[in-house]
């Protein structure tokens, strides 16, 4: 499955990046494939660092707590961080969407209250410590709740940063063979283009069979004797398992893939049924339903690893974004996009 079109010649200047929450470094694979360098990233899970460091050598790797690092932490490890173009963040998003049964009934509580919700905060403090030209932070739809946005366009005007953009964008749409639909909060508007859909069937083509020495992360994933009784049964489309999320609604796990059309969106938690094969995909399976290439690799236990895939920004969406913004970064002066700081 071709993920990626190529770099872009021409460009003026080698861009520079930080990953915020980089995960496994699905945003990070699509900056870089486009010709971004990602200069540091920081990730708290020992794990998903590893993996990160794993795909990105040159970049240097924190796996420290987001509430620790500040301007003078980031000094420490980057010569002049004021010359860094962009922050890409992804923080979690569990404070704010529906399949989290626990969430917090009062929208507002759920960034102000919820310490997983404020680490989008810390997010925000960080962009506007560094005050890269062009900033993203990804999250679910649930941010759009108007008390959310406001309090988000309040925090970020503090830093002055005040024309701020909620682009909202369907992965399906950008090359991603799977369904998922995130925000994009930035400093500048995303306008792309709509592409032809990836089906499931496109996405797995031409995978040897599991536990074959390449592609790594591809071995069989086992289920219940009980559950692979139930599945031999299971037509496309349909769910073996439900589970509970906010607000008492049931939501569908081990999906029977229909080859013909995009996959269901990839969650950390959820696992998909091959469509013809009466088994879970692999982890390499899934990972290629988000669009990542072969040679992006996943370290830690194969539940770590199913997480980092479906906790990921899709690369080609990733990198559709990141084409988007070299398009700004070259056509306009040093200081056009309403960041506060002049270059």
């Amino acid at each position: 499955m071709k993920t990626f079109r190529g770099k872009l010649s021409g460009m003026k200047r080698n861009y520079k990046f930080i990953d915020l929450f980089s995960g496994a470094g699905g945003f990070s694979r699509g900056f870089e494939e486009a010709g971004f360098r990602s200069i540091l990233a920081v990730e708290n899970h020992p794990a998903v660092s590893k993996t990160y460091k794993e795909n990105f050598p040159k970049a240097i790797v924190l796996s420290e707590d987001i509430k620790r690092i500040n301007i003078d932490v980031i000094s420490k490890y980057i010569e002049q961080p004021e010359n860094i173009d962009v922050i890409i963040a992804s923080p979690p998003c569990e404070p704010f969407t529906g399949a989290n049964p626990k969430r917090q009934k009062h929208p507002i509580d759920r960034l102000y209250r919820d310490p997983a919700g404020q680490l989008f905060l810390h997010a925000i403090r960080i962009i506007g410590e560094v005050q890269p030209r062009i900033f993203f932070i990804e999250n679910v739809k649930g941010v759009l709740v108007n008390e959310i946005r406001n309090a988000i366009r309040k925090e970020l005007s503090r830093y002055g940063y005040r024309n701020i953009y909620f682009n909202i964008l369907k992965a399906e749409d950008h090359g991603v063979p799977s369904k998922r639909t995130r925000v994009f909060i930035s400093n500048i508007r995303l306008n792309l283009e709509k592409e032809p859909q990836v089906t499931v069937e496109e996405a797995l083509e031409r995978l040897p069979p599991p536990g074959s020495p390449y592609p790594f992360n591809h071995e069989y994933t086992t289920l219940s004797p009980s559950k692979m009784r139930k599945l031999e049964c299971l037509k496309w489309g349909k769910s073996l398992i439900k589970y509970m999320g906010a607000g008492g609604k049931k939501l569908p796990n081990l999906i029977r893939l229909d080859p013909r059309y995009p996959a269901p969106t990839v969650l950390g938690s959820s696992q998909f049924i091959h469509p013809y094969e009466n088994r879970l995909l692999t982890v390499r399976e899934q990972a290629r339903l988000m669009g990542f290439p072969d040679y992006h690799v996943f370290l830690g236990s194969k539940d770590i690893q199913y997480n980092q895939v479906g906790e990921a920004v899709p690369p080609p969406l990733a990198y559709r974004i990141s084409r988007r913004t070299i398009e700004f970064l070259e056509n306009h002066t040093p200081n056009p996009l309403n960041s506060p700081r002049q270059r």
